[in-house]
């Protein structure tokens, strides 16, 4: 179902002469695949506030991935982000509720990963042979065989954290491809959520720190877990 052409000036958590953050809605992917359709890019029209250029993304989420995204407003901040991103030094922390809990509270998944090409599609594997992929991770709560797990990625790679997190006993709820899924569940959307990013624009002043509340899929768990 396609958006109102400005639906994204209510999503908007942030906003200065170099960039954008918004608060990505589940469901839409970032950009058109090979088969077209209804995706974000469609609508940053609305979010040049008097620049010549669209914005552009900086990073991607996945398509059922929620929260915080950023976009550079020209191309130099766009190189400027970029570089932050490719460094790594960009912070970013993610929620994810999941069908039980990590078998340690806490931990890092050093755990390389590829991407396998199966039948029509692909997925994403652990294999000695991948690209190198870290993750962070602490459980937050948990009760009635669900989780709400704060996960960090330390590298970029294309379904990281829903790979890490099922391989250590705790796929994410909603998740079609990683988890094990309820007809109830594969009806809903997948609980992974961008929740903060610190993104260290300039050198001479503090990062900027953004966060984007859980959408109310997500609140109404973390209601569940007793997480405000």
């Amino acid at each position: 179902m396609a958006h109102a052409p400005d639906f994204l000036l209510d999503r908007l958590l942030y906003r200065d002469g170099l960039m954008l953050v918004i608060d990505k809605p589940a469901g839409l992917p970032v950009h058109a695949g090979p088969g077209g359709g209804d995706n974000l890019e469609n609508y940053f029209d609305a979010l040049r506030f008097g620049l010549p250029r669209l914005p552009a993304l900086a990073h991607r989420l996945d398509r059922d991935t929620s929260g915080c995204l950023v976009l550079g407003r020209h191309p130099k901040a766009l190189r400027k982000l970029g570089k932050l991103f490719s460094e790594g030094r960009v912070e970013k922390t993610y929620w994810a509720v999941t069908r039980g809990a990590p078998e340690k509270p806490s931990g890092t998944i050093d755990a390389p990963l590829r991407k396998e090409s199966r039948g029509s599609g692909w997925r994403v594997v652990i294999c000695e042979d991948g690209q190198r992929a870290v993750t962070t991770y602490r459980t937050i709560a948990q009760a009635d065989g669900v989780a709400l797990v704060e996960a960090r990625p330390k590298t970029g790679r294309t379904h990281q954290i829903r790979v890490h997190l099922a391989s250590v006993g705790a796929p994410i709820l909603g998740d079609p491809q990683y988890g094990d899924l309820s007809q109830e569940e594969r009806a809903g959307p997948m609980m992974l959520h961008a929740r903060r990013i610190v993104i260290p624009i300039s050198a001479n002043k503090e990062p900027v720190v953004v966060e984007a509340p859980a959408p109310p899929s997500m609140a109404a768990r973390l209601a569940e877990l007793g997480v405000a």
